[in-house]
């Protein structure tokens, strides 16, 4: 049998659709999923970009005595606890960010990876005796899920003081 030029047409598009139309939802879901991925990446860097610019901050303000372990035996000014305030108002915005923008109740790996570096920053501003004292004010008309979230790790970094004291 002779096929004419219009029925070689016709079954090239019947392949095409068979074969081609799935390939199509495959390569754009995959697109989706990646530019995804993307964006989630692109969030946390503009967000740990955003905290190494508060540690930039804090080291600029080092008489506050922020990223020091041991407890510092004089008193601070009334100058400097407006500065340690100011400061934390600052990290707590930072974290509450991270808070809506990554954190989720299922995490995929990836996310829950992205996440746990910031669970483990607010671990670490939470074991500070002076952090933990402000904190009720600091998350003080914050989202509530995230004030409840930062208030836990705070109760459990509290519970195993004196780790870091100050």
């Amino acid at each position: 049998m002779d096929w004419t030029s219009l029925e070689w047409l016709e079954a090239a598009s019947y392949i095409i659709t068979i074969v081609g139309l799935p390939f199509a939802i495959v390569v754009f879901l995959y697109e989706q999923r990646r530019e995804r991925q993307n964006e989630e990446e692109e969030i946390y860097q503009r967000l740990s970009d955003e905290y190494a610019e508060f540690l930039k901050t804090v080291l600029q303000h080092a008489d506050l005595g922020l990223m020091s372990d041991a407890i510092d035996e004089k008193p601070l000014t009334h100058e400097q606890q407006e500065r340690r305030a100011v400061l934390f108002e600052l990290l707590i915005s930072i974290f509450e960010r991270a808070y809506l923008l990554v954190y989720e109740e299922n995490m995929k790996r990836q996310t829950q990876r992205m996440w746990m570096s910031w669970e483990d920053y607010m671990r670490y501003w939470c074991r500070r005796q002076d952090f933990r004292k402000l904190l009720p004010g600091l998350i003080e008309g914050e989202d509530p899920d995230f004030g409840a979230h930062i208030s836990r790790i705070a109760a459990e970094e509290a519970a195993h003081a004196p780790r870091r004291t100050t």
